[in-house]
């Protein structure tokens, strides 16, 4: 069994500026901002949720066949993939382009100045479902607007079960898309403020959603997750972290767990708590590939946890 995890990639440059934005932008001064940081910490990661994902799911031992298009400066990102045994096959490189980027600068009250360039992540809906073969399940995780309509609609035709993620990609849609990939969806996963825009522009409830699926999946952060099926609530109860490093990556590392679960035929409970486990290990760590655990810590992790064996 395969997953097709339909995405984006990024890199995401991050820096630390040793200082308050607050005692540099002057707030009479904003219309006319021209500020400069001194950033003497800086640290180039592998991102972008398909590679997040795929990432995840390899670790836990699935197939992971991510899909999306990259720049021409992809080159070291393609390295890491080929040294972590993470198919590249539906990986393309479109020409003229950069592969998505995010340049993120953190001062000392962890508040961050983004800029995001989509770069190739636009010509997303290049990728074709029916491109790849052996796929069992799939994934529609933020891309490219387009993109991410044209892939749902081609798992959906294709009938190949898939998990509608929006995540950071929800502002691109409305409430008549929303319901479009409800309705096209085989589950959907969402945090818990994602929830709620999907809440109110769809005009559903969770136990609303849930009927139109085969189940809602709400993360919580530290309070753990639900999942909603049709009939009942499922409460997940949290992992907890040792050390609280990084949340970036968290959910993709969730979704990693939610899907070797399911290409596993567990159930539910075991589910939730997987994925939440592989919420907590990533946590632990700066960057959203910079994780790594052998079979058996996992299972023991697993095990300290919630008390007992997988």
């Amino acid at each position: 069994m395969s997953a097709l995890i339909c995405g984006s990639f990024a890199y995401d440059t991050i820096m630390v500026f040793h200082d308050h934005f607050k005692n540099h932008i002057l707030p009479d001064k904003v219309h006319m901002l021209n500020v400069s940081f001194m950033v003497p910490d800086m640290r180039r990661e592998y991102g972008g949720c398909a590679g997040n994902i795929a990432y995840s799911l390899k670790l836990l031992g699935g197939d992971a066949t991510p899909m999306g298009t990259v720049g021409q400066d992809f080159v070291p990102y393609a390295d890491w993939m080929d040294t972590c045994g993470i198919n590249r096959e539906h990986v393309q490189v479109i020409d003229g382009a950069y592969t998505a980027q995010a340049y993120i600068t953190t001062d000392m009250d962890d508040n961050q100045i983004t800029a995001f360039h989509p770069g190739a992540m636009g010509f997303s809906h290049e990728n074709k479902v029916s491109n790849a073969s052996g796929i069992s399940i799939g994934i529609v995780s933020p891309d490219g607007r387009e993109g991410m309509i044209e892939h749902a609609t081609q798992f959906a035709e294709a009938g190949i079960p898939f998990i509608f993620d929006p995540g950071q990609g929800m502002p691109m849609f409305d409430g008549d898309d929303l319901l479009t990939f409800v309705e096209q969806a085989t589950w959907i996963t969402v945090n818990d403020y994602e929830s709620q825009l999907l809440q109110e522009r769809t005009g559903l409830s969770p136990h609303e959603l849930a009927e139109r699926v085969e189940a809602l999946i709400v993360t919580r952060g530290a309070k753990g997750s639900h999942i909603y099926t049709h009939d009942k609530r499922i409460e997940i109860p949290p992992a907890k972290a040792e050390q609280l490093v990084d949340p970036t990556g968290c959910g993709d590392a969730y979704r990693g767990g939610l899907l070797y679960g399911l290409m596993n035929d567990m159930d539910w409970e075991v589910i939730g708590r997987m994925a939440g486990l592989m919420g907590a290990i990533k946590i632990q760590n700066h960057g959203t590939q910079n994780y790594q655990f052998s079979k058996d810590e996992f299972n023991d992790r697993f095990k300290q946890a919630f008390g007992y064996c997988i």
